[in-house]
């Protein structure tokens, strides 16, 4: 699972993602510095582990990562392969997340390749060359389908979808029925994925950017998405949030294993069975699996041991097909 960072050129995207990968991708002023995609592994931080951390006091903690990629800033014109679009839209298709970047500081110093801070306008180019793709991708399939079967339900479907993205609408809005969407998924599509946007301020605030992020926030709520303001210059301000809702969006969640040794998350799908959960730690976990001994987080944060929350009742033996819960600590029984 990947999150792929997205904008025009020198929004702040290869600062980004160095400060979130502890990486030294390159980050120059101007435009394409990036050209191969960038790919970095960052720790989620989930304050969940610091309290379990209070009470256990284990030797180390380790949080759950996720996968990031830096992708090349698209530009006008990306859809139809300028500067070297196309080979930037197939690394976006890769991803499951976007982390759209878009510029809303002054720094003389580095170029603007639109000329002002405008991120309305600057969100707006790269929804179009998403839109754009995605309605190539669509006449494509439509195409191919139409020859063999003009009844086919995917087809409906798709022209349905290829209709609202001509209104210039992002096909992560459109309203989808019962099992509609798998009539397009193998498209992997690019405005159907999720994202969020994140606006990259200046240290300091003025009355024109206090306008464009109001302005911003109305659009993203429309979409239903969620917009995130850092400061870059600020290194890890505000970044915290935009990993978590990543998280989220990628339909993961956690579970824990804690000891004295060390206390650690770890990512599964949503859902997820004990029984698979047990191959994210070790596959002999999966191959020998008896049971599951499981304490909720807010139940073990509640009664501060496992022994109390014995006495509560509050303590679940699972079998395979028990179905995980975010923040459920887990202890696995199998046979070696």
């Amino acid at each position: 699972m990947k999150c792929g960072i997205i904008g025009l050129p020198n929004t702040g995207k290869s600062t980004f993602f160095n400060l979130i990968s502890n990486s030294k991708a390159l980050s120059k002023n101007f435009p394409f510095c990036t050209i191969e995609p960038n790919y970095g592994v960052t720790k989620v931080i989930d304050p969940r582990l610091y309290k379990l951390k209070k009470i256990i006091n284990p030797i180390k903690i380790i949080p759950y990562k996720i996968k990031i990629v830096d992708i090349a800033g698209l530009i006008k014109g990306s859809h139809k392969g300028d500067g070297l679009g196309n080979k930037f839209l197939s690394h976006i298709r890769e991803t499951n997340v976007m982390i759209h970047m878009i510029r809303l500081f002054n720094d003389i110093s580095v170029l603007h390749i639109e000329g002002s801070i405008n991120p309305i306008r600057d969100k707006e180019i790269i929804d179009i060359e998403l839109q754009l793709k995605d309605l190539e991708t669509i006449e494509k399939r439509l195409e191919k389908i139409t020859k063999k079967n003009k009844t086919n339900k995917s087809i409906n479907i798709l022209k349905q979808v290829f209709s609202f993205l001509k209104k210039g609408k992002n096909i992560r809005m459109y309203p989808f029925k019962d099992d509609e969407e798998k009539h397009i998924k193998d498209l992997q599509l690019l405005t159907i994925k999720p994202v969020i946007y994140v606006c990259n301020i200046d240290n300091e605030l003025n009355e024109e950017i206090h306008l464009h992020i109001k302005n911003m926030k109305k659009i993203v709520e429309t979409e239903n998405s969620t917009l995130v303001v850092l400061s870059l210059k600020k290194n890890c301000y505000g970044i915290d949030k935009v990993l978590q809702k990543a998280y989220s969006l990628l339909k993961l969640q956690s579970f824990f294993t804690v000891g004295k040794e060390e206390i650690r998350a770890w990512s599964i799908p949503n859902p997820c069975t004990a029984y698979e959960a047990a191959s994210v730690i070790h596959t002999d976990l999966k191959k020998g699996f008896i049971k599951a001994e499981i304490i909720h987080y807010n139940d073990f944060i509640k009664y501060g041991s496992e022994e109390k929350v014995k006495k509560a009742g509050k303590f679940l033996w699972a079998g395979k097909n028990y179905l995980i819960q975010d923040g459920d600590i887990i202890y696995f029984r199998f046979k070696k």
